[in-house]
């Protein structure tokens, strides 16, 4: 069972902690989905949606398997309540990394494609606020 989290101040948010919930789940499944597709999916045909993939594998790859981690790590923390605030550092992991790949892609006459970058960003650093500030999960034990 998932024990709702309480803010510092003592009081329950269940609409924060719902919302958290939501948007840690949302991002592991974006984050793991996105890099499972490109690890398993070969670089001609991830080249097609993503230009620079047939240009950089080696980055591809990488890319992929940060983003997995990123994924695991803002819900299986909270998730096992095992090190729960490692959640917080790994949702400003996803900002760092989404933070190089707009860079990236604005260096590169790319910026049209950072969308969900910038997205990604905005729900990576809601997690780190709400999990580090108003609902942060207890340790097991």
């Amino acid at each position: 069972m998932i024990a709702l989290p309480q803010s510092r101040t003592g009081r329950a948010s269940k609409g924060l902690g719902i919302a958290l919930w939501g948007v840690q789940g949302l991002l592991a499944l974006v984050l793991v989905g996105g890099g499972l597709w490109k690890s398993a999916t070969p670089v001609e045909q991830v080249a097609e949606a993503f230009a620079w993939a047939a240009e950089m594998p080696a980055l591809l790859r990488t890319t992929a398997a940060v983003d997995m981690l990123g994924g695991l790590g803002v819900l299986l923390p909270s998730l096992t309540r095992v090190q729960p605030r490692l959640t917080v550092l790994a949702a400003l992991g996803v900002v760092a990394l989404q933070g190089s790949a707009i860079v990236f892609h604005f260096s590169r006459g790319e910026g049209a494609d950072t969308g969900l970058n910038f997205v990604l960003v905005a729900l990576a650093l809601f997690v780190a606020w709400g999990r580090h500030r108003k609902a942060p999960i207890p340790s097991r034990g």
